[in-house]
């Protein structure tokens, strides 16, 4: 049975702010205080962004969770979320923005961050939370996403990504809270994303790849520019293939096509178009306000600086950040020791900075695949292979090896059937030995986030692999 299609819903400033108020003003009468938590477990909708920004500009923080979880995976979020108030279906986000009490006074910007559980690929699901802002502060934080993309009272924000992802939630605020309007679709589906870029004319969206993947491969796309509204389409969340990133900018109007990077906790980078062509592979150099730095990998024997072919040196990525956009993660200070070092702080991701700041990611510290006591990153080995005609997406993860210790493997979505011979030659044009995958399979689909990070941890046991199947 076909998946009916997602609603698409337009919301101006002026409607928007009626409905936070009155969600405030019942999230108040339900005896949320600031500082109190209100859960919210939602597919987007306009509605569920007006409850969250009323919440968020009385103080009282929202916490987005995934609405996909299993009822045991959601007892787990909300017993440590601890909140006043749990809204998990729409007739409870109605009666929120539809409260015919006394509606609450709103503060100009959010007075806090909305908390969202990170993917939990090294443990269990952890809440970002930043606390309570004073306005001043509350100001800060609302410039300095809104003032880099240049939001304003003339944009039209295409919502894409589902709620529980934080990028969604800053962009769409940023957006209305400076005069925009919003395009909400209740989820993710090319063909409808293509007819609102087509009738609804968006100047601004956010995309994660998996969603570029999917629209440039619509049949019905044709050769129009469907993207001429856009002044702005960012993408992060995932890496980008160089493929699909030269197809999409081919598609867009020049100056259009950015890019960043960052995390749950904060933000990294961002990279122009230009800043891409004159630096392939790059996500660009640090946000303003930010500054980056490398920490070498730690080895058994101390220090141990890894190195790409070029002898630049990889290393875990770190982000020094202004006060205002300091995290901590919500009732783990042993996490929150972990992550900061003074002013900066860290996810674990690797990369390296080359000689003009821009940073290259290598992957993160736990998919890092040991092989004869040599790092492989499977980013670098994933962005030759996406090079090979006919593959849609690729993931390379290790499996146990009796010789080597670990044995690096890819598994490809690909149009058609699996071309060994092509994937193989492309790895020994570009990559070292030790770096080539030694098996390779075919997959339908690749396990990831429903923001579209890969899981990559978990693609052995979704193709069903074991070590004997991988050639032990």
């Amino acid at each position: 049975m076909a998946r009916a299609a997602p609603t698409v819903e337009l919301l101006t400033a002026h409607e928007a702010e009626e409905r936070q108020r009155r969600a405030a003003g019942a999230l108040r009468d339900a005896g949320c205080r600031p500082g109190d938590r209100a859960a919210f477990c939602l597919s987007s909708s306009a509605d569920l962004l007006c409850a969250v920004l009323g919440a968020a500009r009385t103080g009282v923080v929202p916490v987005l969770l995934n609405p996909a979880l299993t009822d045991a995976e959601r007892s787990v979020q909300l017993d440590d979320a601890d909140p006043t108030v749990v809204v998990a279906d729409r007739e409870g986000l109605h009666r929120l923005v539809g409260h015919p009490g006394r509606p609450a006074e709103l503060a100009a910007r959010p007075l806090t961050r909305s908390m969202h559980y990170t993917s939990g690929t090294t443990g269990r699901p952890k809440g970002v939370a930043s606390g309570l802002w004073d306005e001043a502060t509350a100001a800060a934080v609302f410039d300095d996403e809104a003032d880099l993309w240049e939001l304003d009272a003339a944009d039209r924000h295409l919502v894409c990504s589902p709620m529980c992802h934080s990028v969604s939630i800053r962009f769409a605020a940023g957006t209305l809270l400076r005069g925009g309007s919003l395009v909400v679709l209740g989820r993710f589906d090319a063909p409808t994303a293509l007819r609102a870029l087509r009738e609804l004319s968006p100047s601004t969206t956010f995309m994660v790849p998996t969603h570029l993947q999917r629209l440039l491969e619509l049949r019905e796309l044709g050769t129009e520019e469907a993207f001429g509204s856009l002044r702005l389409l960012a993408h992060a969340g995932a890496p980008c293939p160089p493929a699909l990133k030269r197809a999409a900018l081919r598609r867009v109007r020049p100056g259009v096509l950015w890019e960043f990077y960052g995390s749950t906790e904060g933000q990294f980078t961002v990279c122009s178009p230009d800043e891409w062509l004159e630096h392939p592979g790059t996500v660009g150099r640090a946000r303003p306000r930010r500054r980056l730095f490398l920490d070498a990998s730690i080895g058994e024997g101390g220090v141990e600086m890894s190195a790409t072919d070029d002898d630049t040196p990889v290393g875990t990525i770190w982000c020094q950040v202004p006060p205002f956009a300091r995290f901590e993660y919500w009732r783990d200070p042993e996490a929150t020791a972990a992550a900061w070092r003074g002013h900066a702080f860290s996810v674990g991701d690797m990369g390296h900075l080359d000689r003009d700041g821009y940073l290259y990611l290598s992957g993160r510290r736990h998919d890092l695949i040991i092989s004869g006591g040599v790092n492989v990153y499977p980013a670098e080995v994933e962005a030759v292979l996406a090079e090979v005609d006919g593959v849609r997406e690729v993931a390379v993860f290790g499996m146990p090896d009796v010789a080597w210790g670990q044995r690096v493997c890819a598994a490809v979505v690909c149009r058609g059937e699996l071309d060994q011979a092509a994937l193989r030659s492309a790895a020994a044009a570009s990559l070292a030995p030790y770096k080539r995958p030694k098996y390779y399979v075919q997959a339908t689909e690749l396990p990831r986030t429903v923001t579209g990070k890969l899981l990559r941890q978990q693609v052995p046991a979704h193709l069903g692999l074991s070590p004997g199947k991988t050639g032990s």
